[in-house]
């Protein structure tokens, strides 16, 4: 009776460890934002690499976002990545833009598996998107190791919350329409 019981323990001690792995991917803590407005993106890095040390983490700014800034944090070092337009952009004001940030990464550290972070970017979001939802491509380097959280789930299931069936989804950031 006792090694049943133990058995049942443990299998639902796995089965907690395995969801709480799971769900611990690299999120926004803000999930929803008007379209059109300037917006802190805090992503939030919940966990290394099988165990091992984040040492490097890099947002993809998807097509849309004029203008990017990242927050700088102790014992990181910013790269910002830059990409040239194919033809200049009108942002407001009599202002016009040949280039974007297509990319921001902080690299240093480390950030042990035991800990969780957060890395923010100011950013001014677009008036419209697909679907109604934006979404950032990460990846995460580790000591030993790496995640790609950059997976999208196809455009007929994009609205959706929480992206079952994905496994190493990309953050996602649900625009509200202009009213």
């Amino acid at each position: 009776m006792f090694n049943r019981l133990l058995g049942a323990v443990l299998a639902a001690a796995a089965i907690f460890v395995a969801c709480a792995d799971a769900s611990a991917h690299v999120v926004l803590d803000v999930r929803e934002a008007k379209a059109g407005s300037y917006f802190k993106g805090v992503f939030r890095v919940g966990h290394g690499c099988a165990g091992s040390p984040t040492i490097r983490v890099a947002v993809t700014i998807p097509d849309g976002i004029n203008s990017a800034r990242p927050q700088p944090k102790p014992g990181w070092d910013i790269e910002i990545v830059k990409r040239k337009l194919e033809t200049p952009r009108d942002i407001g004001h009599g202002r016009q833009i040949d280039e974007v940030v297509s990319e921001i990464v902080w690299k240093g550290g480390p950030l042990p598996n035991a800990y969780f972070d957060e890395f923010a970017i100011q950013m001014r979001l677009p008036d419209r998107a697909e679907n109604g939802v934006i979404h950032f491509p990460v990846r995460q380097a580790c000591e030993s190791g790496a995640n790609n959280w950059v997976e999208v789930p196809a455009p007929d299931n994009a609205q959706h919350a929480h992206h079952h069936g994905l496994k190493f989804p990309a953050p996602a950031l649900h625009l509200i329409p202009k009213p």
